[in-house]
């Protein structure tokens, strides 16, 4: 059972935030280790799988890049610790930002301030672009080319959510 089938939602990169709470707290109650101290040791146990599913679960969709990486999981288009290929232009432009954060006085406020703009315009450029295919995401129909696009997304969103904490 994956996380959406978990919590009775339907897939995708939006999820309502309310509802997932809501239903948090009543999969919490359900599966909480405490109401299991009376049972064998193995219900206790699978109690507290069933809890530390949950809770992992809860992180992973309230966080939309865990979620994006979650999905990408399930079609087998991500694996733990790939080594993903970024196109050269955009690793250029990661690498100008990443120099002129290493030379930057980080006192002076106004450069920082420069740079991280420069790095947040960067990040929504890339984001527009699967904006649509993030908002609109089907589990069923969406293409592999979409779900490529996703993925890269995500790798390039890293970089530059690296550079953008460190001006921060």
């Amino acid at each position: 059972m994956n996380y959406f089938e978990l919590f009775g939602i339907t897939p995708g990169f939006t999820i309502d935030a309310a509802a997932l709470k809501k239903k948090f707290y009543e999969l919490s109650r359900a599966y909480h280790p405490d109401f299991y101290g009376g049972g064998t040791a193995m219900e206790q146990e699978e109690a507290l799988e069933k809890s530390a599913t949950v809770n992992e679960a809860y992180k992973t969709l309230q966080n939309q890049d865990l979620i994006i990486k979650y999905i990408l999981g399930l079609k087998g288009l991500i694996q733990e610790e790939e080594k993903y290929n970024l196109p050269p232009d955009f690793l250029m432009e990661v690498m100008d930002l990443n120099e002129q954060v290493m030379e930057l006085d980080k006192t002076d406020t106004a450069a920082v301030a420069t740079l991280l703009t420069a790095a947040k315009n960067l990040q929504n450029e890339i984001h527009e672009a699967v904006a649509p295919t993030l908002a609109h995401y089907s589990h069923d129909t969406a293409t592999e080319k979409e779900l490529l696009q996703i993925k890269d997304y995500y790798y390039k969103k890293k970089y530059l959510d690296r550079i953008i904490s460190g001006l921060q």
